[in-house]
């Protein structure tokens, strides 16, 4: 092993909050760990992570790649094309960007990134968020140094040898809350008298939660609750008009920066049961109900949240469920004391919060040998 201290990575994947937030976590924690460290990322164009990345200061370069359109099969004729294409990039940006490893994060740009580096016999390392691992990950596994994993019997799925237990990495300001109940109530503008319901469908929105919290906002209102709502830019308007309707305890947002503001507002949390918002969720340690996205890769969003189920830190309604069924078990959980504090205590011995630094050492271990 060297002493050399200015290593070079390439973080590669996006798509979602949910790869890109972690992805951001363990650059962070590379550079506190080995200030000379350089960092590239690597995305998809046109997805979320080409504006995100740069907003916290690294430089991404963007892949022409895209995955399978379920019922839009004319888009699809190209998709070989655009896997050649950006195998051909992805060759091309370690070429010149010379990296000492490679990690993958999910998503699109991950594999044709993550496949060329092996192929060079760059050292490789996953992050696996999800209890059900997606094919992709499952063969570069294959020749993966290292798998980071946040659930327990991944060997299922990868090599036991090269798992390593870490959990999900989780932005620093939500492993650190440090924000009081009464700052966190004040920034969104509610009362410190009233319980609060923070509804999040994900960083893109969920159309099928946004339906359901549409029709019985004002139920919610009616048992005493706030809510703070997150629904994605394309679902705003029609949220927002109805929040005006019906009461000014309801705080609706495209997209909620602070989340470590939101969680801590938080007494009950509806969410989707991606392995970011659940890794977060248990560090808030916050009463949760999840609707899980069904049409997610091998649908992990299910097997996701049943592990938290399993253990009685959550509760889950199926996604074609949530329009009876959402209100049932927003009363239900509201009204049971005994089952909040029993999620609560369950939930934070489920928190990690040094997964970033976990996997930054990781890297740095394969980057210089």
């Amino acid at each position: 092993m060297t002493n050399k201290d200015n290593i070079r990575v390439i973080i590669a994947g996006g798509g979602t909050g949910g790869h890109i937030f972690p992805a951001l976590a363990i650059g962070k924690a590379l550079q506190r760990l080995l200030p000379g460290t350089q960092l590239l990322f690597v995305g998809a164009k046109g997805k979320m992570e080409m504006e995100k990345i740069p907003q916290h200061g690294f430089k991404i370069i963007g892949l022409d790649i895209d995955g399978f359109k379920r019922g839009k099969l004319f888009e699809n004729i190209l998709l070989p094309l655009k896997l050649i294409k950006s195998r051909l990039q992805a060759d091309k940006i370690i070429k010149e960007f010379k990296p000492d490893a490679i990690v993958g994060v999910g998503g699109y740009a991950s594999f044709p990134v993550m496949a060329a580096g092996q192929n060079r016999k760059i050292p490789t390392l996953i992050q696996e968020q999800n209890s059900f691992a997606g094919k992709s990950n499952m063969i570069l596994g294959r020749k993966a140094n290292i798998i980071c994993v946040a659930y327990q019997k991944m060997n299922k799925f990868f090599p036991e040898a090269k798992i390593v237990y870490t959990g999900n990495p989780v932005r620093h300001e939500i492993a650190n809350m440090a924000c009081s109940k009464e700052d966190a109530l004040n920034f969104f503008g509610l009362s410190n008298k009233k319980k609060t319901l923070l509804i999040v469908g994900g960083s893109l929105g969920a159309k099928s939660i946004n339906d359901a919290i549409y029709d019985v906002l004002k139920d919610i209102t009616n048992e005493g609750l706030q809510v703070i709502w997150q629904t994605g830019k394309n679902y705003y308007e029609k949220a927002n008009q109805k929040a005006l309707e019906i009461s000014d305890c309801v705080k609706v947002e495209t997209f909620i920066q602070k989340m470590d503001y939101a969680y801590t507002a938080a007494d009950f949390i509806v969410s989707r049961a991606g392995a970011l918002a659940i890794a977060e969720i248990c560090i808030a340690a916050k009463p949760v109900l999840f609707v899980p996205y069904p049409y997610a890769a091998e649908d992990h969003q299910t097997n996701n949240a049943m592990e938290l189920v399993r253990l009685n830190a959550a509760m889950i309604v199926k996604d074609n469920d949530v329009k009876t069924e959402l209100i049932k078990k927003i009363k239900l959980l509201i009204h049971d004391n005994k089952m909040q504090e029993i999620m609560a205590d369950n939930l934070k011995q489920l928190a990690v919060k040094d997964a970033d630094e976990q996997i930054a050492k990781k890297i740095i271990e394969i980057a210089k040998v």
